[in-house]
């Protein structure tokens, strides 16, 4: 056990050693030979209110994390949703690249948009690749920028053993994870977002006409089973992760390498059952995971708040007022938002200070101003119009986001 993990391993090491036993003894009807993909096989599990390590099984040995990568690119959007940078109407574009993906996906064509709220359902029960990266590209200009964010992330969270390369989990041999360090992982998410935690538990979703069923049957197996999230590639194995919260006890899981989704399914949900008793009752969460997210956590950098819909009209144009010589009224294909915030004057400041970057990219777009009103509330979004395409609008973003600022490319 690594000390610089938040997990409180001290006290756990025997306790640990003695549940693997136990469990190797009791499951093994479940964890056998047809339950391991040789050389794949591992798994760990703690109790999220205590920190205690309840099972450990190569629980540090790297492994392909597969498309439980996306947990943490829905962890990266919900903290973008937290701080309003993002709405759940807020519509992401569809790039050439990520209409590319390999299945599975939604099958979205380049130009096309989706709203933050379907693609994170997408993510959740579609596991759907091509959104995984139209989130990435949206948020931080390209995918390999919102890659390096990811694991950044992981990095002040404690997950020291994990590397990401891409936002969906597909085959990289430079990404890798542990069992463990996605286990903490499901534990912050629960810990940071427990309203936005509810998703994870979603069964199907209807997306222009068609209904997807999720791919994690112990939602439906396994009383008290809230998420999170599965996985599959040839170089992993069938993953799982899973939280379960029963009689006031609340623990997550990660089963890494399985042969099969049901050898996986059984080997997790019988794991996940037998071991919930030793967790301790509680409503909370242990101080070294509620520390690693402190760490995690951005400033909020001020009022920066993103559009909740999409960008109505403004009579004569689309600006409002200019600053120290900023032209207005930009028409444009593509844009680009730096957040909305509670002043114009606010809004310019930021965008003379992010003028810089993006005029490296394009000297051709115009900085503007916009005033609109969301929930109520009169806000102001600072842009850069006039991109001439999708392209050239997340390259400013890649720039900008590697200069700490929000950053994401919209339509006009």
């Amino acid at each position: 056990m690594n000390g610089d993990l938040p997990l409180r391993a001290g006290r756990s090491l025997l306790s640990c050693a003695a549940i693997a036993m136990v469990l190797s003894l009791s499951l093994v009807a479940v964890s056998g030979s047809q339950a391991l993909a040789r050389g794949k096989f591992s798994a760990f599990a703690i109790d999220t209110t205590s920190g205690r390590v309840l099972y450990s099984r190569n629980g540090e040995e790297r492994r392909y994390p597969a498309s439980l990568a996306k947990m943490m690119t829905l962890y990266l959007l919900f903290e973008d949703m937290e701080k309003r940078l993002v709405g759940t109407a807020s519509r992401f574009v569809v790039s050439k690249h990520a209409a590319a993906q390999e299945p599975s996906k939604l099958w979205l064509r380049s130009g096309q948009t989706i709203t933050a709220l379907d693609a994170i359902r997408a993510l959740v029960v579609r596991s759907a690749n091509d959104v995984a990266v139209v989130i990435a590209e949206n948020r931080s200009g390209s995918e390999r920028a919102f890659a390096a964010r990811m694991t950044r992330t992981a990095r002040l969270l404690g997950m020291h053993h994990t590397r990401f390369r891409n936002a969906s989990g597909l085959p990289d041999r430079h990404q890798y994870t542990t069992a463990r360090d996605m286990a903490l992982l499901g534990a912050a998410l629960q810990a940071r977002f427990p309203d936005k935690f509810r998703h994870f538990k979603t069964r199907s979703f209807t997306y222009r006409g068609h209904t997807y069923q999720t791919h994690n049957h112990l939602l439906s197996r396994v009383r008290g089973v809230d998420g999170i999230k599965t996985g599959y590639i040839g170089a992993s194995g069938f993953n799982i992760a899973v939280s379960l919260k029963r009689n006031a006890r609340k623990i997550v899981a990660v089963v890494m390498g399985g042969r099969t989704v049901k050898s996986r399914d059984a080997f997790a949900a019988a794991l996940v059952q037998r071991i919930l008793p030793k967790a301790r009752p509680g409503r909370g969460y242990y101080p070294g995971l509620l520390a690693a997210i402190r760490r995690a956590s951005p400033p909020a950098g001020g009022a920066l708040i993103a559009r909740r819909t999409p960008p109505p009209p403004t009579p004569g144009g689309s600006t409002l007022g200019s600053h120290r010589g900023i032209p207005t009224g930009a028409v444009a294909d593509y844009a680009i938002q730096l957040g909305a915030l509670l002043t114009k004057q606010a809004a310019l400041s930021v965008i003379e200070r992010a003028q810089v970057h993006v005029l490296k990219v394009s000297k051709d777009v115009e900085p503007s101003t916009q005033r609109v009103d969301v929930d109520g509330k009169l806000l102001f979004r600072a842009r850069f119009q006039g991109f001439a395409n999708l392209e050239s609008a997340q390259e400013a973003c890649t720039r900008l986001e590697a200069a700490r600022f929000p950053c994401f490319a919209t339509t006009h």
